[in-house]
């Protein structure tokens, strides 16, 4: 298959420089909030505080924002998130201003970033599916698998600049121009989002009641085996093998390599997980699926033990680049699995049961890095997730012996002779 095949389309090339540019400010906000967060607390458990803030309105409004999604046009729906994410960063750079932070108490400046970071979470649970069903509106079915690869690919580069970055703008420019630079980026997603045609409404039962709409979408995604058990594996994994919560007090109080450090910490995992998505363009891994994923997840549990013992900063940036090398394996799979398995009509709903499983435990992984760390120590807590994951990999392995043969060439076969 053309590694290259949806570059080939403008609209989608238009639509990788919109996530690009959302995902670059979303991941350096959230960096630069952990930063200001942890300078004002010096407290591990507010780091997890600001992933419940995130993820209670996440799961909470997920399911109805996936309802909402498969009735309405994706394109201006998306234009309305990225709207609201604009708002909120406005919101953080005004908070973030001197003369502000000099005026006000240290718990006021927490609580309204706390209060922002909630009003992103619910923004966040209508991005994510509008994006997952858009992507079907741009591209051929036949070309799901390069697509869901390439957008993918994209999210993690800017995952892997958008920390980097931020931890030498807040070095060099401070927490408030940083705010300033990720306001700017998600004001020029929306100016490159308009290059994109409004799209049709591919849903055969618009105006669906509500409750009726919802339980058809968790019927199908319980249903269906695989996409059941790589939602699964995903989120315990992310759940209990999440260290970039703590990467905050790792670069201040264990590894000692302040501001510049820490953005090469964080940004580690993502380069590691983007290497593994462009490769994956050219050797593609739709081939024993299942057995890769829970091999990839048992890597990346290993990493995060070797991760919590290292008191040696490039050891530790080491283990966190392989750890999103193997993540990137994970993300892959999931999400050619999602592209293939689901519906046209449906792709918003599964798409909220998928934030709600992998996407929001990223934020209940930071609450629980968090409490873990306030618990038993920083190190010992990322030590006890690698251990929880990789007892994870073994039991899903144990319990779904089917998944260990799950296998996707056929399907991506089928859908090239679709076209």
């Amino acid at each position: 298959m053309d590694p290259y095949a949806a570059l080939r389309y403008k609209e989608f090339n238009i639509f990788l420089m919109v996530r690009f540019a959302m995902v670059f400010a979303w991941s350096m906000q959230f960096i630069v909030i952990e930063w200001q967060v942890y300078t004002l607390t010096k407290d591990p458990l507010s780091l997890g505080i600001i992933g419940l803030m995130e993820v209670i309105p996440a799961v909470s409004m997920a399911l109805f924002a996936g309802h909402i999604v498969d009735q309405k046009e994706k394109r201006n729906l998306l234009m309305w998130c990225i709207l609201g994410f604009s708002v909120i960063s406005f919101g953080l750079f005004i908070i973030s201003i001197p003369s502000v932070v000099s005026d006000l108490a240290t718990r006021t400046i927490l609580y309204t970033i706390y209060a922002l970071v909630f009003l992103g979470g619910i923004v966040r649970s209508f991005i994510g599916p509008t994006i997952f069903s858009l992507i079907a509106l741009i591209v051929p079915k036949k070309i799901y698998p390069n697509a869901a690869t390439w957008s993918s690919s994209t999210w993690q580069m800017g995952a892997v600049l958008g920390p980097a970055l931020a931890g030498f703008s807040i070095s060099y420019i401070g927490v408030h121009w940083s705010m300033c630079l990720i306001f700017a980026f998600s004001i020029l997603a929306l100016i490159a989002l308009f290059k994109i045609e409004r799209k049709p409404i591919l849903n055969p039962k618009i105006g669906e009641p509500i409750f009726e709409s919802l339980g058809e979408g968790l019927k199908f995604v319980f249903s269906n085996k695989a996409i059941l058990g790589a939602l699964t594996l995903d989120m315990i994994a992310v759940l209990f093998g999440g260290a970039v919560a703590l990467l905050s007090v790792f670069a201040q109080d264990i590894l000692h390599v302040g501001a510049e450090g820490f953005g090469i910490l964080r940004a580690a995992p993502a380069v590691g997980a983007a290497i593994t998505m462009l490769g994956s363009t050219r050797f593609p891994i739709h081939k024993n699926a299942g057995k890769k994923l829970l091999l990839a997840v048992f890597g990346f549990g290993l990493c995060m033990i070797v991760f919590g013992w290292s008191t040696y900063f490039w050891v530790s940036v080491a283990a966190l680049f392989l750890s999103g090398a193997l993540d990137g394996i994970s993300m892959v799979v999931r999400q050619t699995i999602l592209q293939l398995k689901t519906p046209d009509h449906m792709r918003g709903r599964v798409a909220s049961v998928n934030s709600i499983f992998v996407g929001s435990s990223n934020e209940l992984g930071a609450f629980e890095s968090g409490v873990t760390a306030k618990l038993m120590g920083t190190a010992t807590a990322v030590i006890f997730g690698g251990i929880m994951t990789i007892t994870t990999v073994g039991i899903t392995s144990l319990v779904f012996p089917k998944f260990r043969k799950l296998d996707l060439q056929k399907d991506v076969e089928e859908h090239e002779a679709e076209d």
